[in-house]
């Protein structure tokens, strides 16, 4: 049998539109109705709406955690399971359910609650560099101390967040091929948004995770575990903390890791992995037409 990883992508793969194919299937139309009664709002409204709604935080992660989930559960209904599960920062949200670390409709508060707190945030930024000296901007970050590696995503790709001053002095001081400024509300994965962190903790110290049924790889600790202890205490530092999907690209073949799905809109993992993890055998469900018969 191969091993297969099952990733979900985080903030910035959301798409107009997603989900909506999902709409002709009773269990996922369902799942929608209860996305709307917990979330106050309608995931199919933002979802189609022509608007920016569906790219404001407030809105992105709740509506990607349920279109993820849903797309997942369909998967496993189709006797499908995972060997090992990831996602990035929004995504670890999706691949814990799936993990049978909380029930869905926890999942989905907990995903809300992020998201509002997330919102709030003010005051930072973010930008992503392609192609760039990784020596030079380890040591540029070094010797600031209000901008860090918020996403190591891949050898040429990261992201750096923190004041908009050291942000811009990063971009400067760094050669890189692009580098490009995140319309993001404020530092995620970053110490400036520790007051938003605290709060999220909070709401964190009072549910109780269960035991993976299959091993969980952390942004924060690449290091697969089922234990329930340590991949809540690992989610706890996930908001201030680096997400590190290069890491995690470079760990999948020392796990026996042959196949990689990614769940959800777009191919921004499967990208990043092909770049990091040549030879894995890559594959995308991104809509009801992409799910295995």
């Amino acid at each position: 049998m191969t091993k297969t990883a099952w990733v979900f992508p985080g903030q910035g793969s959301q798409v107009t539109g997603m989900g909506m194919d999902l709409l002709e299937i009773p269990s996922a139309k369902e799942k929608f109705a209860q996305a709307e009664a917990i979330l106050g709002w309608s995931v199919i409204d933002i979802c189609q709406s022509d608007g920016d709604q569906l790219f404001r935080t407030l809105y992105t992660q709740p509506c990607l955690y349920v279109v993820e989930s849903i797309l997942a559960d369909l998967l496993q209904e189709r006797g499908h399971q995972p060997d090992l599960v990831a996602g990035h920062s929004l995504g670890e949200y999706s691949a814990l359910y799936v993990a049978g670390v909380f029930d869905w409709s926890v999942g989905l508060h907990l995903v809300k609650r992020r998201a509002e707190l997330m919102e709030a945030v003010s005051g930072g930024m973010m930008a992503a560099l392609m192609n760039f000296d990784r020596e030079q901007l380890d040591a540029v970050i070094a010797a600031k101390p209000d901008v860090v590696l918020a996403n190591d995503n891949s050898p040429a790709q990261v992201v750096i967040s923190g004041t908009p001053d050291a942000v811009h002095e990063v971009m400067s001081q760094v050669k890189s091929k692009r580098a490009i400024p995140l319309k993001v509300s404020g530092a995620f994965h970053s110490p400036l948004i520790a007051s938003a962190a605290t709060e999220f903790q909070e709401i964190l110290d009072g549910v109780e995770f269960q035991a993976a049924n299959v091993p969980v790889v952390s942004n924060v600790e690449p290091i697969p575990t089922v234990d329930a202890e340590t991949l809540k205490q690992r989610l706890i530092q996930q908001m201030t903390g680096s997400v590190r999907w290069r890491e995690i690209s470079l760990l999948l073949p020392t796990q026996g890791i042959e196949e990689v799905i990614e769940i959800g809109p777009g191919n921004v993992l499967t990208g990043l992995i092909k770049r990091t993890t040549p030879g894995l055998s890559l594959k995308n469900i991104r809509n009801a037409a992409e799910l295995p018969g």
